[in-house]
């Protein structure tokens, strides 16, 4: 019995309208001998890709199924799905209700195990390629389904979509001995960093969850094995990138005394060093968020104001992931404070210093129109680029080259470290020190217990006094 056909004509999209003339769908038809099939789609781009395909499949001289109307290249058996087409509707399904961040770290994890599912082939394209052509457009909904994919990118997840294995094949022990080494190793056979490791063994066993769902296995693979190659090592800091308090003043000074945009910026790291904030919480701080923000006081004794403690009460973040994973298209997503529900705030405490660095900030530069604390030379926020270059041309200025070759400060971010490795070393209560810093307790000892660099020799002649051991020095 003959269950194809090569006699195929493909016609141009239909739309569907509402009453008000608005189009609401576009829809595919095609026929196969006889027999016309439809397919609707609610984006134009959507069509217009599904339409390729089944053109493509016909000048390759592809037989149509009279059932199902589809070519050969485009069918499975019931209740199957190839990795890459399984992949991507895991990712839609979960792309409208996901923050910009997660939407690129969920795409990065399924980029790494990919490799394992791609099947040996002649033709297969770079590696560099198809990672390329996940990253940019299979793995981004967005891109995918309301721009036009190149066709260079089309081809790439075509083929993908015909030569990546069965999602049945998670199950099998060779697979999984396979997506242990491309969960924990780089491609040059090193380990991944723990932290890495988890998350894409923690998207990988979602994804095949959702499997389950889809009814395209029975059980989680993954839920059974235990991967003894995970690498081991709890979250914590590089105590030799923390700098101590003079350092990280030197290099704030640094900041400042760059040309442009080094006086905008001083105040700015200064908020990381002294306050403890995220970038992405420096960046989205407004009028609105200095709780308390007290005048100096003119002190006649020494000549000079006198400042005090402020407050910050925090509202929100603004992470910088790229225009082509938030929902704006901007580089920055607007999201709430990390690890807290929409509404939820946390209020920081910040010393005097910060406090003469922000009022000189104010009275230099003021708000931007929208009440924004720190702002670019033509307004807006402040570009990651914009701040990740002074600090370096800071570092390069104030350290000296043997010092530069190390990790200290080697990132803005470690000025965060070094704000919480001083309160905890201050003696600080815990607690007190995880709201500020936005964590939990456990997850403060855990990270931010690090020592101040040079640290060392103070905590062991705390041990020595209370040893009853004589100072060095004392006779």
């Amino acid at each position: 019995m003959i269950n194809s056909s090569y006699n195929v004509r493909v016609w141009a999209l239909d739309t569907r309208r509402n009453a008000a003339g608005q189009i609401t769908s576009y829809r595919v038809r095609w026929r196969v001998e006889r027999e016309d099939f439809r397919e609707s789609f609610k984006h134009y781009r959507q069509a217009e890709n599904f339409r390729s395909d089944l053109l493509s499949a016909q000048n390759k001289g592809e037989s149509f199924d009279l059932v199902s109307g589809l070519p050969s290249s485009m069918t499975r058996p019931k209740g199957d799905m190839s990795w890459y087409d399984f992949t991507v509707a895991y990712i839609d399904m979960k792309w409208p209700d996901t923050a910009a961040t997660a939407r690129q770290t969920r795409a990065e994890a399924l980029m790494r195990v990919m490799p394992v599912f791609i099947k040996a082939s002649k033709n297969s394209p770079d590696a560099k390629v198809v990672r390329s052509a996940l990253r940019q457009w299979g793995y981004n909904t967005e891109y995918r389904t309301a721009r036009e994919v190149p066709a260079d990118v089309r081809k790439v997840l075509d083929w993908l979509a015909r030569n990546t294995l069965s999602v049945k094949a998670a199950t099998d022990p060779d697979i999984l001995r396979a997506l242990q080494r491309a969960v924990t190793r780089r491609l040059d056979g090193k380990k991944f960093a723990p932290s890495v490791a988890r998350k894409t063994r923690g998207v990988l066993f979602n994804a095949l969850d959702y499997a389950i769902e889809k009814k395209l296995i029975e059980a989680n693979p993954l839920a059974s094995v235990k991967w003894t190659a995970m690498p081991k090592g709890k979250r914590k800091v590089d105590t030799r990138a923390v700098p101590n308090p003079i350092q990280a003043r030197t290099l704030l000074a640094g900041v400042g005394a760059l040309p442009r945009s080094g006086p905008r910026l001083e105040a700015f790291f200064g908020t990381m060093y002294y306050a403890g904030l995220r970038p992405e919480e420096a960046v989205s701080l407004n009028k609105r968020n200095l709780a308390s923000f007290p005048e100096p006081v003119w002190n006649e004794e020494t000549n000079e104001f006198d400042y005090d403690w402020g407050e910050f009460r925090l509202d929100k973040a603004e992470p910088h992931v790229g225009g082509r994973w938030t929902d704006s298209g901007k580089p920055r997503d607007d999201r709430p404070l990390k690890s807290r529900d929409d509404d939820e705030e946390r209020t920081v405490a910040f010393p005097p210093d910060l406090t003469r660095l922000l009022w000189r900030h104010v009275r230099m530069f003021g708000y931007g129109p929208d009440g924004r604390l720190f702002q670019a030379e033509q307004g807006g926020e402040i570009p990651m680029i914009t701040y990740t270059r002074a600090w370096r041309a800071a570092r390069k200025a104030v350290l000296t080259e043997q010092v530069r070759a190390t990790p200290l400060a080697a990132r803005p971010y470690d000025l965060r470290h070094a704000a919480v490795s001083t309160q905890l070393a201050a003696g600080v209560d815990p607690a007190t020190v995880a709201e500020w810093a936005g964590h939990s307790v456990a997850v403060l000892l855990e990270i931010y217990a690090a020592f101040l660099d040079g640290g060392q020799a103070a905590n062991r002649a705390r041990i020595e006094k209370i040893l009853g051991h004589k100072p060095k020095g004392e006779s």
